[in-house]
């Protein structure tokens, strides 16, 4: 993972975090609203059950374009298309794991991978006063994608509690 990291530096993974750190943030619309709505449609849908596959396992297979800021054979790193914060990124696996409530033992070393990945890449994204990492699990914690993904949110003072 090392290697995968320091590759991604070279490849200016730092210089996209100066960048954004000069942009003036605007709220997305859809919020915390949206997103509810959504996990209840995806919920009431059966999604979670449905075996088809979600917009992530679209954009692992390059078959729906996202802004990607890292890669390595475990999982994939990319900017979110409605951010909630001035920085905003999902880190997911690229094996689907349908909700963080569904992991067993056999995923304890790939959980803890996505929470190095989102850290190194927290950092490279100059993140260095604090960030939040959110994972929604289910339609009462308003997942609305059933691909396991931890939201990494920073660049402002986030509120407390959070929902």
């Amino acid at each position: 993972m090392a290697a995968a990291l320091a590759r991604a530096a070279s490849r200016g993974w730092a210089a996209r975090g100066a960048r954004r750190a000069g942009q003036r943030w605007v709220a997305a619309a859809g919020g915390q609203d949206g997103e509810v709505g959504k996990a209840r449609q995806a919920a009431a849908a059966g999604e979670e059950a449905s075996g088809q596959p979600t917009i992530f396992s679209k954009i692992i297979a390059r078959s729906v374009p996202a802004t990607i800021l890292y890669e390595d054979e475990k999982c994939l790193v990319f900017r979110d298309v409605a951010p909630q914060a001035p920085v905003h990124f999902l880190v997911i696996p690229k094996r689907p794991i349908p909700r963080i409530s569904r992991v067993g033992p056999q995923d304890t070393e790939l959980l803890g991978h996505l929470l190095v990945v989102a850290s190194r890449t927290a950092q490279a994204e100059g993140l260095g006063d604090g960030y939040r990492l959110v994972i929604n699990d289910g339609k009462h914690g308003a997942q609305s994608v059933y691909h396991l993904h931890i939201h990494v949110l920073g660049g402002r003072q986030l509120g407390w509690p959070p929902g």
